[in-house]
C-alpha cells in the first residue's frame, strides 16, 4: 500500500493562501493524451531502488519526443501541471514507496507558491508523501530567467520537496548555478558516464563532480550505467 502523506507543519508551509495568477487558474484539458513509464534509479552498493523517475510517454508507448513535440507556449503550463498530477497518481497506483522524481518546466512556472498547489492536492488525494517527491530540471533546459529558476528551487525546497539538476555537465547552468543554489541531487550526464572505465578525462571530471557534491552536501547520481565495467567506477 502507498505510504500516507505527512501533514504540513510550520516548517513546511501550505500554498493554500498563496496569491494566484491567471495562468494558474487556466486548467483546461489538453488536446492530447500522455502517460508515464517509471524508470528505477538504483543504489548499486546497497542493491536497492532509491527512486523512480517518471518518464513521459505517449498513450500507446510512444516516445517522449513525440509527446513533447506537442507542447507549445499556449499549453506549456497545462502540460506541466498535468505531468505532476499524472506522475503522482501513477506512482501511487503502482505502490511505489521510494522517491518519485518528476521533471518540471521552469518556463511554465509563473508563481511557484501558487503553481505548486496541484502537486499538493495530488499528493493528498493519492496518499503519496510529498517528502518523497523530487522536482528536477534538465540542465540544458532553455531557461529564460535563471534567478527565476533559483526562486522556484528555493520555494519547492521550502515546501518540503527535494530538488535535482538532471544531465549535469552539458547545459547552461554548471558551476555558476551551484554557487547560487545547491539542490539535493546532481545527476551526472550519461555522456560523461558511458565508457568511463576507458577514459581518464571522464574519470577525472566525474571524480571532481562527486567530490564537489560531498563538499556541498548533495547526492551524486550517475546516468547511463549500462555495463558492469562502467558500474565498477562508482
Amino acid at each position: 500500500m502507498p505510504q500516507k502523506s505527512v501533514p504540513l507543519t510550520a516548517s513546511s508551509p501550505s500554498p493554500d493562501n498563496a496569491p494566484g495568477c491567471n495562468r494558474c487558474k487556466d486548467l483546461e484539458e489538453l488536446d492530447f493524451d500522455f502517460t508515464f513509464a517509471y524508470q528505477p534509479i538504483v543504489d548499486i552498493h546497497r542493491r536497492t531502488i532509491y527512486a523512480h523517475e517518471a518518464l513521459v510517454r505517449g498513450p500507446n508507448g510512444e516516445s517522449a519526443a513525440s509527446v513533447l513535440a506537442k507542447v507549445n507556449d499556449d499549453n506549456r503550463y497545462r502540460f506541466d501541471q498535468g505531468c505532476r498530477v499524472k506522475a503522482v497518481m501513477g506512482a501511487a497506483k503502482l505502490g511505489i514507496k521510494e522517491f518519485l522524481s518528476i521533471n518540471f518546466l521552469p518556463n511554465a512556472v509563473y508563481q511557484p507558491e501558487a503553481c505548486i498547489r496541484s502537486t499538493f492536492e495530488a499528493a493528498s488525494k493519492y496518499n503519496f508523501p510529498k517528502e518523497r517527491i523530487i522536482f528536477e530540471v534538465v540542465e540544458g533546459e532553455d531557461v529564460i530567467d535563471r534567478p527565476h529558476l533559483i526562486n522556484i528551487f528555493e520555494e519547492y525546497k521550502r515546501f518540503g520537496f527535494q530538488t535535482a539538476i538532471d544531465d549535469f555537465g552539458v547545459g547552461y547552468a554548471g558551476l555558476n548555478l551551484l554557487a547560487e543554489f545547491q539542490p539535493d541531487i546532481i545527476k551526472i550526464d550519461m555522456e560523461l558516464v558511458r565508457n568511463i572505465h576507458d577514459s581518464k578525462p571522464k574519470q577525472a571530471i566525474a571524480e571532481a563532480i562527486v567530490h564537489l557534491c560531498r563538499q556541498l552536501n548533495m547526492k551524486a547520481l550517475a546516468e547511463g550505467i549500462e555495463t558492469r565495467r562502467s558500474g565498477i567506477f562508482w
